[in-house]
């Protein structure tokens, strides 16, 4: 049972940054075996919530036309960082609940939504995030859509760290001890001609 059937939940992919060590290429479009990253993601959303959204800044047409889905924009001027992609999608979602997950990681488990959901009401939190033994990963999160306003008024003060935002409510650590490779995030081609290769060796492609 996934999560999505417990609750209605609206996944979001993060695809607004700026991909600076990937020479400018914006990193949801880069191919891995063949398939955009944002794509990877997004369908493993897609199995995984109710519906699911595109967090992008710039060629929106091609988010929208790889996947079907629609693309949400920031609000906030400057390539704001994660926190303002998850306000567009909060904004944007009609579900109580939001998952997101980063473009440049695209080996989601296929729980990961399922087991946020149970870290997130067996704390009664308002935030879930993965933690994976050693530290916080913070843009592996589920959280309340009740949140907007407070994110906003952060973003609205100049507020950007995604962390000092967390530390103002109750977030519950969902535990992935046993998912280095979901956390892996390819920023660069040199890590994503990596991660192909392992993909290969392991007959994943």
């Amino acid at each position: 049972m996934n999560a999505a059937s417990q609750s209605p939940i609206t996944g979001l992919v993060l695809a607004g940054g700026r991909a600076r060590r990937m020479g400018g290429e914006d990193k949801g479009l880069v191919e891995v075996s063949g398939r955009a990253m944002v794509q990877w993601v997004a369908d493993a959303l897609s199995a995984q919530c109710t519906t699911v959204l595109v967090n992008a800044n710039r060629n929106v047409e091609r988010y929208a036309a790889l996947t079907g889905l629609p693309v949400v924009g920031d609000s906030v001027d400057g390539f704001a960082g994660p926190l303002a992609g998850m306000a567009a999608g909060l904004a944007a979602s009609e579900t109580p609940l939001m998952a997101c997950a980063p473009c440049d990681s695209p080996l989601l488990l296929p729980d990961l939504v399922a087991r946020l959901h149970r870290a997130l009401t067996g704390e009664d939190a308002q935030v879930a995030v993965a933690h994976d033994g050693e530290r916080m990963q913070p843009v592996f999160a589920l959280m309340h859509r009740d949140l907007l306003p407070s994110m906003q008024a952060f973003l609205v003060g100049g507020g950007r760290k995604i962390d000092a935002w967390y530390a103002a409510h109750k977030v519950a650590l969902a535990p992935f001890p046993d998912a280095a490779d979901m956390f892996l995030n390819v920023n660069t081609p040199e890590q994503r001609d990596d991660l192909e290769r392992r993909l290969r060796d392991v007959g994943r492609l």
